[in-house]
């Protein structure tokens, strides 16, 4: 999955976004890196919150369509962006805390002897 942020450069809205200009000027092979370095725990939550957010019944036994409007799946979206952007930022913050940890194991058992 690659970011396109060309799908919104003909909107009048955008012209004063820095971020979206900024992103318009990354080359593919960035966005797909930033894409493709979240995690499959983080795939899992997000989808989670978004059957959470739309319903969730079991596809094996109900054939579910959604139907919104345009606003309200903007909505949903934003939503799931902000999530993974939240998790990703907490995965992160983990595995700081768990290189920290591991550096500071080593020293405390030395340090007993």
């Amino acid at each position: 999955m690659t970011f396109n942020p060309d799908f919104l450069s003909d909107r009048e809205e955008t012209q004063a976004n820095s971020l979206l200009k900024y992103l318009q000027q990354q080359s593919p092979e960035i966005l797909a890196r930033v894409a493709k370095s979240v995690s499959p725990d983080i795939q899992q939550i997000i989808s989670q919150n978004v059957q959470g957010l739309v319903g969730m019944l079991p596809s094996e036994q109900f054939n579910v369509k959604i139907v919104t409007d345009r606003e309200n799946l903007a909505g949903i979206l934003a939503s799931a962006m902000m999530t993974g952007y939240f998790l990703r930022q907490m995965e992160q913050r983990m595995q700081l805390e768990n290189l920290a940890d591991a550096a500071t194991s080593p020293q405390e058992s030395n340090g007993g002897e």
